[in-house]
């Protein structure tokens, strides 16, 4: 068993997927496992991001199904699910375990900050690390980490298209509320800067609203421009 596992969903990702298995490194030579899960890219993931990791899977596409996959196969004692356009903090392993055993707590995240030139961007980091503070609610820009035990007595993430990572916050703070590291995940601002700070803003909370309503997942997905597999 190694102490921590990263797991990586990828779809499409040749352009950036080297940089962020490359800055793995240092944890992985320290025992950590980077699995990649490849969700059917058609450009070359897979063969750029095979050499940088320790086990390369193919899976359904969908994140959760991805991070679903890799969390089957994983053999650490804790699981870091890690977007591809993000990087961890420096020692992010031992800031996990450590806060793991000085809490006691099952779950939890770092802090984020988002890379991009527009001015709201620091903002918006801000805002987000702040909300979940209050709320107890991660998002996967954030490199949710969770102890495997609690990962399978919640079932891991539901089978959705889209807010999978506010419906797992929610079953793990059964068990425990999350761990807020202050180390920051530098995570992509690429979504933000192509459509828009303030409308990314907008859509994020009406998306939210909405299914918090009961809105379902599918049908939010498609308006966010997500394109459902085939089952």
């Amino acid at each position: 068993m190694s102490a921590l596992s990263i797991i990586v969903p990828t779809l499409n990702e040749e352009a950036g997927i080297v940089p962020t298995l490359q800055a793995l490194s240092s944890l992985r030579a320290r025992g950590a496992e980077v699995i990649v899960v490849d969700g059917g890219s058609r450009d070359r993931t897979a063969a750029a991001a095979r050499p940088h990791c320790d086990r390369l899977l193919a899976a359904p596409r969908g994140r959760a199904a991805q991070m679903n996959a890799g969390a089957g196969a994983a053999r650490g004692e804790v699981l870091l699910f890690l977007h591809a356009d993000t990087r961890l903090p420096d020692d992010a392993d031992r800031h996990v375990a450590d806060g793991l055993a000085a809490s006691g707590r099952a779950w939890g995240r770092f802090d984020v900050r988002i890379a991009g030139t527009h001015p709201l961007l620091p903002l918006v980091a801000a805002m987000m690390n702040l909300r979940s503070r209050l709320t107890g609610i991660a998002t996967g820009d954030q490199a949710i980490f969770v102890e495997r035990a609690a990962f399978a007595a919640i079932g891991g993430y539901p089978d959705i298209p889209l807010m999978e990572d506010l419906v797992l916050s929610r079953r793990l703070k059964r068990l425990s509320r999350p761990l807020c590291l202050r180390g920051r995940a530098l995570t992509s601002g690429r979504r933000w800067e192509k459509h828009g700070v303030m409308r990314t803003i907008l859509m994020m909370w009406r998306l939210r609203l909405a299914f918090s309503l009961g809105a379902d997942p599918a049908a939010l997905a498609s308006r966010y421009g997500y394109v459902p597999r085939e089952r």
